[in-house]
């Protein structure tokens, strides 16, 4: 089993001063805990609730900040696309390209992603069967020879909530996958606030500990330097300034759950 690494970052770009300090908060974070943690963040969020809602700087002024991270922070850096026409200028400024949830079926995304990525991030959409991950995967690999993760973000749960079936990430990395776990979308409620979503921020470590315990390669979080006053996903993203325990803590679980992940009841 690989070394369990991070992906973290705000939301959506709201400032390039902003991103700079984050990423380096994130740097020395890193540091600390001799973990690989890569940044993130959105130039695009074209996926908002409302028509009024803060979407980012756009692409080029976006790719721009994020080269910055990259370049002066050191860094990897992920980003999400929603057009295809995009993807060949995000492969060239990031280092993983990420495919948000509800275009996770997105033939001709996927595809171009994997011909012009080296490494790219889908997230399960929030109606997949674990099973029918393997089918995404197949379409990004079409596109060429791309490495390719699969984030387990939560299941739709009736009208506007999502549940995490645990089982769902032990069936994923039997399949080969490499499985990381979204510890801030999956406890989001969609529209929970009417234009705008909700969640549990205060169940982000509950979960998380479930998680890393279950065996994941990475955990995917929201950071923000102060997640009320975010432009976007303010109910989950986890405070900065708590993040290093939140690593420490997942760090802790997954030395102690790791001689367990071979065990099974097989007869």
């Amino acid at each position: 089993m690989r070394e369990m690494f991070f992906v973290a970052g705000p939301c959506v770009i709201e400032s390039e001063e902003m991103v700079l300090d984050v990423a380096r908060e994130l740097r020395a974070v890193a540091e600390r805990f001799s973990v690989e943690i890569i940044f993130k963040a959105s130039y695009d969020k074209a996926n908002r609730t409302s028509i009024r809602s803060f979407r980012g700087p756009g692409l080029e002024e976006g790719l721009r900040i994020l080269r910055r991270v990259r370049e002066e922070v050191g860094l990897r850096v992920l980003t999400d696309v929603h057009d295809v026409h995009d993807i060949p200028a995000v492969a060239e400024a990031v280092d993983v390209v990420q495919i948000p949830a509800f275009l996770s079926r997105q033939t001709d995304l996927l595809v171009n992603a994997g011909r012009y990525a080296r490494v790219v991030n889908v997230k399960k959409a929030q109606f997949m069967a674990p099973w029918d991950v393997k089918h995404a995967v197949e379409k990004v690999r079409s596109g060429g020879n791309v490495e390719v993760w699969i984030t387990e973000r939560g299941t739709t749960f009736g009208y506007n909530d999502l549940v995490v079936d645990m089982r769902g990430l032990v069936w994923m990395r039997r399949e080969g996958l490499t499985v990381l776990y979204d510890a801030t979308h999956s406890l989001q409620v969609l529209s929970g606030r009417g234009a705008s979503s909700g969640g549990y921020r205060d169940l982000v470590p509950h979960l998380l500990r479930g998680a890393v315990a279950v065996g994941v390669d990475g955990v995917f979080a929201e950071v923000h330097p102060d997640p009320p006053r975010a432009l976007s996903d303010s109910a989950t993203q986890i405070p900065l300034a708590k993040f290093p325990r939140v690593v420490e803590m997942a760090l802790e679980i997954r030395r102690a759950a790791s001689r367990w992940y071979g065990f099974d009841l097989k007869p």
